[in-house]
């Protein structure tokens, strides 16, 4: 599902809300999931799962093409772990 896809829906589900308040709400949301995780903040939404940034140590690494060695810097990277309840509801029946 695409972001315009979750927005059509929300607003299908939400007929009493216009399309550019469901837009403007969805956008809020992710930005300030984005504006936490760049923060270092970690972002949890009961049932659903938890939004985190993790550090990955710089190391060598190789170029696939060629076989020569990179090194590749250490970076943050975000990580996103489900909740019990989304990992039963996929796991059911």
């Amino acid at each position: 599902m695409t972001k315009s896809e979750l927005i059509q829906r929300i607003a299908e589900m939400n007929p009493h809300l216009y399309h550019r308040d469901v837009e403007r709400i969805v956008t809020t949301i992710f930005d300030e999931i984005s504006e936490a995780l760049s923060r270092g903040d970690r972002v949890e939404l009961r049932g659903f799962g938890a939004f985190s940034v993790k550090q990955r140590d710089a190391r060598i690494g190789r170029n696939p093409r060629t076989g020569e060695a990179v090194s590749v810097s250490r970076k943050q990277v975000p990580f996103f772990k489900t909740g019990k309840q989304l990992r039963e509801r996929l796991n059911e029946g």
